[in-house]
């Protein structure tokens, strides 16, 4: 089997990851994150996972890198980590009472062959509707601030929560695993 790269520095990817129960290495890659004028949630996504595996794939031989990214969208606007209590508080002020779609980008990339299998996984959160209070006791306690949407649904953050609409919840902390098998299966690592 050749090795297997996980393309991040996410602690929340690498725990995610540990679950398959695959030996791995993690490589963070450096790549610009900005998205292009113009550019769609699902484009972006697609673009920034195997951007990700294509920066730590040069450098890798005899490896299959994965590569992940997500965004938020809100209304159509892309929304990011808020990386301040301030902007996490005016995202969840906005996101009460609504439906914030979740798009996940994943890429498996075979460093020998350049081969790439690219998708994007959907997940919609339907948040309750909450008070100012009920925002700034959540931040103050789990502080979500490297989070696209300002929570951890892993978390505390599940108590904003409405209800939750997917496929592999698994997408909306940051990697699709049951897509991430399939593309495992198909590029010929079996998990089980």
């Amino acid at each position: 089997m050749n090795k297997l790269i996980l393309a991040s520095s996410s602690v929340y990817r690498r725990a995610l990851l540990d679950t398959l129960q695959l030996p791995y290495e993690c490589i963070s890659p450096d790549i610009d994150e900005s998205a292009r004028p113009g550019e769609s949630a699902e484009t972006l996504v697609r673009r920034l996972a195997l951007e990700k595996a294509q920066a730590v794939a040069r450098h890798t031989p005899n490896a299959l890198v994965i590569g992940s990214d997500q965004v938020a969208v809100l209304d159509g606007d892309i929304i990011g980590k808020p990386l301040t209590h301030d902007k996490a508080r005016a995202q969840l002020l906005r996101a009460s009472g609504r439906s914030v779609r979740f798009v996940t980008g994943l890429c498996l990339l075979n460093s020998n062959s350049r081969h790439s299998q690219v998708d994007a996984i959907d997940f919609q959160v339907h948040f309750r509707t909450l008070t100012e209070q009920q925002i700034n006791r959540y931040l103050e306690r789990e502080q979500p601030y490297q989070c696209a949407g300002s929570f951890k649904s892993e978390g505390l953050g599940i108590a904003l929560f409405e209800r939750l609409e997917g496929d592999d919840p698994n997408s909306l902390i940051g990697l699709p695993l049951i897509r991430l098998v399939r593309m495992l299966e198909n590029a010929g690592v079996q998990v089980l």
